[in-house]
């Protein structure tokens, strides 16, 4: 849904004025696809006038000009929510109306009045705590009226909004925590909360709290300029949160009228909160709040055209854009695994760890965990036995790169030549490669991937050590592992709940904060620049390196796939339309700090639905009995752990039709 929260230009006492204001900014944003348009508290009056909303002509004039905004709403998208002094029964409330195509669809009084400090409220408005089922008559029309509403669009799935005033989110119990258990995606909240020092980040704070407990998005408008200044000042901030995260906000302390756009995912807050049962048992507990609140159901009627998609979208979803939150996001991972192997080791009793070191991505990170995870325990690095071992296709690149790295830690390191083993075992079991004829297929690369697990297992027993798992997450979703004794296998995986996207990063981090010497971290950076490759099959055989990437597609895209598939739930054919709005423009968007230029990419929608295709037949079909037996690892990222004791439980024995129907029926 697309919404936007606004920050008129107030004239003072002068509903007129305001009208024209607010049918300014609706106008705008019917222009720019607008559902869902959010002003401020008492925007048709303005808040800063103290007794003169006790005045009848200006309660009138209210009234003529909500009625005037509701006649106009009829040639307009979006629901308008609005602030209004409204009377009931000899009580004047302070409101938030929703208006749509010519209707009042609900009026909600303030549930709890400010009177501390600057605030004097009780002396003008009734409170409208435990005001519930009833009617006004506003605008010409009778409406519900009440703090039990609840608004949803017949038409639109998942289109469903509540409203509460300004205070009532500095309560200790909030209206909109009970409308979130009752099933509103979208909390609204009309306020005219004047600023004084400290006081916007205190907003920021509740807004990003409540959406993120709610498992909603929260939607925020507060007075700005125009406002009465006689004792206060305005600062016009208005946010857009979901489920915690900021995706748009005004200018503060701005001099003409404003608004924040942004398109929130109401069917993505649906399915968290299918996925999470203590918010449906805090439903329960609080005694099934659906059945105190009325739904009051419209039809939205909006026009379905393709308008684009206004929502920061990481390209990168375990990789954050902004450098200070991808700095902690890797001083975080990497101390995660660091402590899950210390504990490992200490409760094992053992004094070794063994590790089998390729030069490339995954093993380096193991390496460099293991030797954080040594220096935390006050062990001596020389107890990290590494051991490259290599095959018919190792690159001298590779190995020399394994060397250096181990060289520059300081750990114990030794080579073992798996070939003269290899060509025995391909030998016993009659494989064409035992008889010099070039074949090279998936059991020649298995007898290399298996035979230097179990050197490593059987050196471990050997040495009175410990295997030392390098698998990251993004091969674990794919398959892309050696079952048993191979890859797939190891005492303890600190990568485990490491997609590949990240562990790039985490290597590019420990390099640049100096968390190694200078050599180690110069070694790591020619890592960094190494393709990815398991290297199995000789590369004159392959007329180029054996590229992981061009068999089970590019790890960027399919950890994007990874992470909206398994951490929300979501249709294929949604995540490939996510995919495309975050990969089709190269020059589009944010890129995470550090990405080499060079290493830029943009994929078009037939590349993206092909590898999509290619991971939910992986994932689904093929590779979950890997996932049933893997080892122990620490859970690291949010929704980035397969494993069957954590985030993900499935049988090996699954079809993955529905998901590629979906993708072959939805994605052109």
């Amino acid at each position: 849904m697309r919404v936007a929260v606004c920050t008129p230009r107030i004239a003072v006492a002068d509903p007129a004025a305001n009208l024209l204001e607010t049918l300014k900014l609706a106008r705008e944003g019917h222009a720019r696809g607008a559902d869902l348009m959010l002003f401020p508290e008492l925007g048709l009056s303005a808040y800063a006038i103290d007794d003169l909303l006790l005045q009848d002509a200006l309660l009138q004039a209210v009234n003529a000009a909500l009625a005037e905004l509701v006649q106009a709403s009829r040639d307009l998208q979006p629901v308008l929510v609005v602030g209004a002094p409204l009377v009931r029964n000899g009580r004047l409330y302070n409101c938030a109306v929703a208006l749509a195509r010519g209707r009042v669809l609900g009026v909600v009084p303030k549930s709890f009045l400010p009177n501390y400090r600057e605030y004097y409220e009780n002396r003008w408005f009734a409170p409208g705590a435990g005001v519930r089922g009833l009617d006004i008559a506003v605008a010409g029309q009778r409406a519900p009226f009440g703090t039990d509403l609840i608004i949803e669009a017949s038409d639109v799935p998942d289109f469903v909004f509540h409203m509460e005033l300004c205070e009532d989110f500095w309560a200790a119990t909030p209206p909109s925590t009970l409308a979130a258990l009752a099933g509103a995606t979208l909390l609204c909240n009309l306020s005219a909360s004047n600023i004084v020092v400290g006081k916007a980040d205190e907003r920021a704070l509740l807004c990003a709290s409540q959406s993120m407990r709610c498992q909603a998005a929260y939607l925020y408008a507060a007075a700005g300029p125009g406002e009465s200044t006689t004792d206060l000042a305005w600062d016009g901030q208005a946010t857009i949160h979901e489920l915690g995260r900021l995706l748009a906000a005004t200018r503060r302390f701005p001099d003409v009228a404003q608004m924040a756009v942004a398109d929130v995912d109401v069917e993505r807050m649906r399915l968290e909160r299918l996925r999470t049962p203590t918010f449906n048992n805090a439903a329960a507990a609080a005694g099934h709040p659906e059945h105190a609140f009325r739904r009051i159901a419209f039809e939205h009627a909006a026009e379905h055209v393709d308008i684009g998609l206004l929502r920061p979208h990481d390209r990168f979803p375990f990789v954050p854009d902004d450098p200070a939150r991808l700095d902690q996001d890797c001083y975080e991972a990497f101390n995660i695994q660091v402590q899950g192997l210390a504990k490992r080791l200490d409760a094992a009793g053992v004094r070794r760890v063994v590790v089998g070191v390729s030069g490339g991505l995954d093993s380096t990170h193991a390496l460099m965990v293991a030797a954080k995870a040594f220096d935390a325990l006050g062990r001596p690095r020389t107890d990290i036995l590494g051991f490259t071992m290599p095959g018919f296709a190792t690159s001298e690149g590779t190995k020399r790169n394994a060397w250096a790295l181990m060289r520059s830690l300081g750990v114990t390191g030794e080579e073992i030549d798996i070939r003269p083993a290899a060509r025995t075992m391909l030998e016993a079991i009659g494989h064409p490669f035992a008889r010099g004829e070039p074949v090279y297929d998936v059991t020649f690369e298995n007898v290399q991937a298996g035979l230097r697990s179990d050197f490593l297992f059987r050196l471990a027993n050997q040495r009175e050590g410990l295997v030392l798992g390098t698998g990251n997450l993004s091969e674990s979703a794919l398959g892309w592992q050696t079952y048993g004794v191979g890859d797939h296998m190891s005492h303890y995986n600190v990568n485990g709940s490491v997609p590949k996207t990240l562990i790039q990063h985490l290597i590019r981090w420990v390099a640049a904060t100096g968390q190694l010497d200078e050599a180690a971290s110069a070694t790591l950076l020619g890592v960094l620049g190494t393709e990815i490759s398991p290297e199995l099959v000789p590369q004159a055989a392959a007329d180029a390196l054996q590229s992981t990437q061009s068999r089970i597609g590019p790890y960027e895209l399919q950890d994007f796939n990874l992470f909206y598939l398994t951490r929300y739930g979501l249709r294929p054919s949604k995540v490939a339309f996510l995919a495309w709005h975050a990969w089709r423009d190269l020059e589009a968007g944010a890129w995470p700090a550090h990405f080499p230029a060079a290493s830029r990419a943009a994929y078009d929608l037939p590349t993206i639905k092909q590898w999509l295709e290619v991971f939910v037949t992986r994932f689904f079909a093929l590779s979950q009995f890997k996932r049933s037996a893997m080892p122990n690892g620490p859970k690291v990222i949010s929704g980035g752990n397969l494993s069957p004791r954590g985030d993900w439980r499935a049988p090996s024995d699954a079809s993955a039709r529905v998901w590629l129907d979906d993708l072959k029926r939805n994605v052109p």
